[in-house]
């Protein structure tokens, strides 16, 4: 494939860095921060945030994004993966950049690598470094793709750190048990500087890691807290006590999300948010993807991207939590490497019949094994159907005469379903 170029759409650049190294994932940092050197963007604001974590990061750079914006700063975000469009990685006050400006800074980042190997990760991160610097900003909030340590958001020295829920996940990078993964989590933690943690039980690598360093490590339940009410909830930190509205994104597990978030800008000095900025970016916000409902006709439509043992636990809550017991008709699918028979048997209690999907994408779990992994857990043939593609499916459950309709399972698996629904919607 030819070498797009500034005149290239956003689609032939992507394609392009998808097969200039076939590697997905290259941990390592000398190789991207050499490259950012030479953009000059290793400082692309004079405030850096930096958010890792197993699950809720996505949420809280939402809420972070949203209560800076309602306080009036110039803020950049840069997450992953996306749900339906690339752009939705790079957000300028909360709105995604354009094709052109993407094309733009990856045609820059291809001048200056010099033969230098980068990931699609590491050109996507460069990326937003290059228009976050040239945008003026104020505040920019970086979301770790995987782990923390090697991870190419962290050749950026931030000045506040958020740690969000850790659990098992991509084993094959960053270990089999969570004080493995703790300790690469904890790699985007700088010395003498601000961390926020907001995993009621940090692995143990995490404080150790920050007593190290010397780090201002404030945790969940002993330097800050929480207490829910009916229609609002308590923030508490030092003599503080903060009554705000529920966030505007489903589940009971977002008020541990937002506990860390506002541990963070509290502890702040240097940023100024009013309790006016807090409440109205905790009504704001939006998170697509993240229980997130969509009406369609006669049909409520759960979408969550819920991938491992952890994040479907929050979503069986939530499913658990309904008023109206009615079972969910389910839309699965999952990857390879994650413990399907977990994320099956948690939602067991709550789904009626199985859709089951083949993803059409390199890691995703074959429909024999989805199959397998469904009988093994008591349900039977003739409560699940397969289907070689997400169209199939979806066309499968609008037919039908089910009221509830739940997907979940992967970014992938959300992502592709959210793209039929549109259609749908349009």
């Amino acid at each position: 494939m030819n070498l797009p170029t500034i005149h290239s759409g956003l689609t032939d650049w992507l394609n392009w860095l998808l097969q200039l190294h076939a590697q997905e994932i290259e941990l390592g940092l000398d190789r991207v921060r050499e490259v950012a050197k030479q953009l000059d963007v290793l400082t692309p604001a004079p405030y850096v945030i930096t958010v890792a974590g197993t699950n809720g990061k996505g949420s809280s750079v939402a809420m972070l994004v949203a209560i800076l914006s309602a306080a009036g700063y110039k803020v950049g975000s840069y997450t992953s993966p996306h749900i339906l469009r690339f752009n939705e990685r790079i957000q300028l006050n909360a709105q995604p950049v354009s094709d052109q400006q993407i094309v733009v800074a990856f045609d820059r980042i291809e001048k200056a690598r010099q033969g230098i190997k980068l990931t699609y990760f590491e050109f996507a991160t460069l990326a937003a470094l290059v228009l976050f610097k040239q945008s003026a900003l104020d505040i920019v909030v970086l979301e770790v793709g995987l782990g923390g340590r090697l991870d190419a958001v962290n050749i950026v020295d931030a000045q506040a750190c958020l740690l969000t829920a850790i659990d098992v996940d991509h084993i094959e990078w960053l270990g089999s048990d969570r004080e493995k993964i703790g300790f690469e989590k904890a790699g985007i933690m700088r010395s003498n500087g601000l961390t926020v943690c907001s995993d009621p039980n940090p692995p143990k690598t995490v404080v150790d890691y920050a007593e190290k360093l010397h780090v201002d490590l404030k945790l969940l339940g002993r330097d800050y807290g929480f207490n829910v009410d009916s229609d609002d909830w308590v923030f508490k930190i030092a003599d503080q006590s903060i009554t705000l509205p529920l966030p505007n994104l489903a589940g009971l597990f977002q008020l541990q999300n937002a506990a860390g978030v506002l541990a963070l800008l509290k502890t702040q000095a240097r940023l100024t948010i009013d309790q006016v900025a807090y409440e109205q970016g905790l009504k704001q916000i939006q998170h697509p993807g993240r229980l997130q409902t969509i009406q369609l006709d006669h049909q409520a439509w759960l979408l969550d991207v819920a991938h491992n043992s952890q994040s479907v636990d929050v979503l069986a809550n939530h499913l658990k939590r309904q008023p109206e017991q009615t079972k969910y008709l389910v839309v699965f699918s999952a990857l390879a490497d994650k413990d399907i028979e977990a994320m099956v048997s948690q939602i067991k209690p709550y789904a009626s019949h199985w859709l089951l999907v083949d993803l059409q994408v390199e890691r995703s779990a074959p429909l024999a094994r989805l199959q397998e992994v469904l009988r093994l857990a008591g349900v039977g043939a003739e409560c699940q159907l397969a289907f070689n593609s997400m169209a199939e499916a979806v066309t499968c459950a609008r037919q039908s005469n089910e009221s509830r309709v739940l997907i979940y399972g992967s970014f992938v698996t959300v992502s592709q379903a959210m793209a039929e629904l549109t259609e749908w919607m349009s």
